[in-house]
């Protein structure tokens, strides 16, 4: 299934491992009464393979697009995540593997979901554009389809390239995100949004990586005050 990708190493046949990234399935959301919760989960089921086969379905038409001349850079995560992590181009490691948050962004990402307590099984992770050297208007139309799919409670933008695409993109119903850097805004009516500094961009000076955390821990903040159903 792709749309299960996991978050964190995995091992290869050579003996070393790989920073893949991961993000799963949901945990349970506790104890209810029977009868509700299997028919909870009877209708959660039914949006899920839904949502997986939408998904699947975005990924051929991606490969399609590709043409055998590019690699196409799929989305990672839960296809029904709560939190959408949005940056803008993929990197050498993601266009190797083809998939996003695939290498150093993708672990440093873990280690702070990890800090924050907030379940790296309810994420779901994309690039504003979808292969190397393409231009915004080819990407645009894939990221809607797969803001439709997921439909997140929060949008985290990071970087001032990847806020400016998803404003450009127009998803119904959304407001502009501002560029203040930390701080819940509303995106539409149901998703908030959150705009921090881009993580490809974080990764090494220790001033980067101090100014996306402190932006990016505001998620933690959110995670714990959001009802878990």
């Amino acid at each position: 299934m792709r749309a299960a990708a996991s978050l964190g190493k995995e091992g290869t046949g050579s003996g070393t491992s790989k920073e893949r990234p991961a993000w799963s399935s949901r945990p349970s959301t506790g104890s209810i009464d029977p009868l509700v919760t299997v028919a909870n989960d009877e209708i959660y089921e039914k949006y899920l393979q839904k949502a997986i086969t939408e998904t699947n379905a975005l990924g051929d038409e991606l490969a399609q697009a590709a043409n055998g001349t590019r690699v196409p850079v799929l989305g990672s995560g839960h296809p029904l995540a709560d939190v959408f992590l949005l940056k803008y181009e993929p990197k050498a490691a993601e266009l190797q593997e083809g998939v996003a948050f695939y290498g150093r962004a993708g672990n440093a990402l873990l280690k702070s979901l990890q800090r924050l307590h907030v379940d790296p099984m309810a994420i779901y992770g994309t690039n504003c554009l979808k292969f190397a050297g393409s231009d915004e208007e080819e990407s645009r139309p894939f990221l809607l389809r797969e803001l439709h799919i997921v439909q997140p409670k929060l949008v985290v933008a990071m970087g001032e390239q990847a806020r400016t695409f998803l404003n450009s993109a127009s998803f119904p119903l959304s407001r502009e995100l501002k560029p203040t850097e930390g701080e819940l805004q509303e995106y539409t009516p149901t998703i908030q949004g959150l705009v921090t500094p881009d993580i490809d961009e974080s990764l090494d000076e220790q001033p980067a990586k101090t100014a996306f955390w402190n932006a990016f821990k505001v998620l933690g903040e959110w995670w714990s005050q959001t009802p878990p159903y």
